[in-house]
């Protein structure tokens, strides 16, 4: 019997648990050679971090910007170029696929490029300039797949590749994100099946208990791999695996898939990077790191509510208690620190943090911006899921209504993302400052796209070169702030953070780099009103000198008074780089 290399060992110890029933050595084999890897390359060192302070990501889609006669893609590669080399340093482009709904979630052909956007060259083009980051929306596909079209013929490839059940079964249990009807009746020539669809009736759940399921999988993830994706987003990987009488959510089969997949990306190109979309309470999202084994890095979804509900409410005590609280991401491993996103800002991840007359107060203030309150299904009844809602609008005011600190509410609030531990993740419209797309949502009838406006970049050109636009003042600022942000090497993501107390009115931490040449503390004034702090409250080193990064200028007294205007952050440091 042929000794089993390393490589070979991980992925059949990660078969055995999945799939019991099958050969582990056989289906190993097809794994290695869709993966195109020799069963005896070295497994990569294990806790390395592929990340450093310089790592700024955007969120977009590959339509956010448009110019007449020219392909998006293009487009969004000219703008980055032009205007963002040496801020940004890394481009998710949100799914760039054909698709059918869902503004690209409903993946129609996960191998080809939408041809309203571009193709394979234009994604590659941006890959040899940015680092890429895709989607691998690995839970479910369109209903108008080709897959999909079979599975109602049966015939092959799909027959047996969407999950069903029957409607007797015991699913009372089953958390959803939505409240549309969990199975879809379809009619094949076997008989009626019901089909699975966590989201929508469009998007039809993969059975990952079939093995043709993965290989079609590991497939998609060697060509992207190809096409010069570096970081890969596992799409609503929570809901992968399935069982009746369950809650379908976090499954042991689901957490092992990762890791199974992690070892064949790894072995494939050591530096690529896994995230995990796992829009979830924070004691679950957190499993997602397994053992430093499974993903690199987890989106940090408790972030966007409890930092929007401190500066509409000018009190940071719940924001402070949750990052106590959070673990210090081992060596290869860190968060993904986002306050937008092209979707709204979750509510599940604050459960627990939040009691329920906050998140009212939270959900009302959205309402009174201009803001949508999306639902989901959880034990028979709806509960809030998701403010859906631009981040500049969501900043216009507190709770009291709106007033004139809209700008500097929101830079605060990005300085505070900036400077915390982990990678960043700055959405497009952020970046520009965008406002409510009402109409987009009307034509849609989707909240979700009131947040997903297409600018005309002749448009978006000409607000940026209007130095009195509210979008070219906060592109500046930002631009100005992630500069500063990636030239510290306090700020790697996995250097030390310490929450400091300095009240709840006053948001405090102190970053350190790994060789300890560097603090940087970071406060920040979460209120409408001035505020002022004891420097000697803050435990600044007196044989060090202090400069305030932000501000430009030095700390000449260390006992006295720092004061802050509304919403003012200040960044500390005793090492300027």
């Amino acid at each position: 019997m042929a000794i089993e290399t390393e490589l070979e060992h991980k992925v059949q110890t990660h078969l055995k648990f999945i799939y019991p029933e099958l050969d582990e050595a056989e289906v190993c084999q097809q794994l290695l050679t869709l993966m195109r890897l020799d069963k005896a390359t070295p497994t990569p060192p294990n806790h390395q971090n592929h990340w450093s302070q310089k790592d700024i990501i955007a969120i977009t889609y590959g339509n956010s910007l448009l110019r007449e006669q020219e392909k998006p893609l293009h487009t969004l590669h000219g703008f980055f170029k032009n205007n963002l080399a040496g801020i940004i340093n890394s481009i998710h482009i949100l799914p760039f696929y054909p698709y059918s709904s869902d503004d690209g979630f409903a993946v129609m052909d996960y191998s080809k490029v939408n041809d309203s956007l571009g193709d394979w060259v234009d994604v590659e083009a941006i890959s040899t300039d940015f680092r890429l980051m895709a989607d691998l929306v690995i839970n479910h596909c369109s209903s108008r797949s080709l897959w999909f079209e079979n599975f109602k013929l049966d015939k092959e490839p799909g027959k047996n590749y969407f999950f069903t059940a029957e409607p007797t079964d015991d699913l009372d249990s089953v958390v959803r994100p939505r409240t549309s009807p969990l199975l879809r009746e379809v009619n094949t020539p076997s008989g009626t099946k019901h089909v699975w669809c966590t989201f929508s009736h469009d998007q039809v759940d993969f059975d990952f208990r079939q093995i043709e399921v993965l290989y079609e999988f590991v497939k998609i993830t060697r060509l992207y791999l190809d096409r010069g994706v570096k970081i890969f987003r596992f799409d609503a990987v929570a809901f992968l695996w399935k069982e009746v009488g369950t809650n379908c959510i976090h499954l042991a089969q689901t957490h092992e898939m990762i890791r199974l997949l992690r070892v064949l990306v790894e072995h494939a190109v050591p530096d690529a990077i896994i995230i995990t979309e796992t829009n979830v309470p924070n004691h679950e999202n957190l499993s997602y790191f397994g053992n430093g084994n499974e993903a690199h890095c987890v989106y940090n979804f408790s972030l966007p509510p409890l930092l929007v509900n401190t500066l509409i409410t000018g009190n940071c005590k719940h924001l402070k208690r949750w990052m106590m609280s959070m673990p210090p991401a081992q060596i290869g491993t860190t968060y993904f620190n986002f306050i937008a996103s092209h979707d709204g800002i979750g509510l599940r991840p604050a459960e627990g943090l939040l009691d329920e007359d906050e998140l009212a107060t939270l959900a009302n203030t959205v309402n009174m911006f201009g803001g949508k309150v999306s639902w989901r299904s959880a034990n028979g009844s709806n509960k809030p899921y998701e403010l859906n809602i631009s981040l500049f609008d969501a900043l216009q005011g507190t709770y009291k209504g709106t007033d004139k600190y809209q700008i500097d509410r929101f830079i605060c609030a990005h300085a505070v993302m900036l400077a915390l531990e982990g990678i960043p993740g700055i959405y497009i419209h952020s970046l520009l400052a965008t406002t409510n797309d009402y109409e987009r949502m009307d034509n849609t009838s989707q909240n979700r796209s009131i947040n997903r406006h297409q600018w005309d970049i002749q448009a978006l050109e000409d607000a940026l070169a209007n130095q009195f636009s509210h979008h070219s003042k906060v592109f500046k600022r930002m631009c100005a702030l992630i500069e500063k942000r990636i030239a510290q090497p306090a700020f790697h993501p996995n250097a030390v953070q310490f929450t400091l107390q300095l009240g709840e009115e006053i948001l405090g931490f102190w970053r350190q780099s790994h060789n300890r040449k560097q603090s940087i503390f970071c406060i920040f004034n979460v209120t409408d009103q001035e505020q002022q702090i004891e420097m000697a409250e803050i435990n600044l080193i007196d044989t060090e000198h202090w400069f305030d990064l932000l501000a430009e200028q030095p700390i000449n007294d260390l006992r006295g008074t720092l004061v802050l205007k509304p919403y003012q952050a200040v960044w500390l440091t005793n090492y300027r780089t």
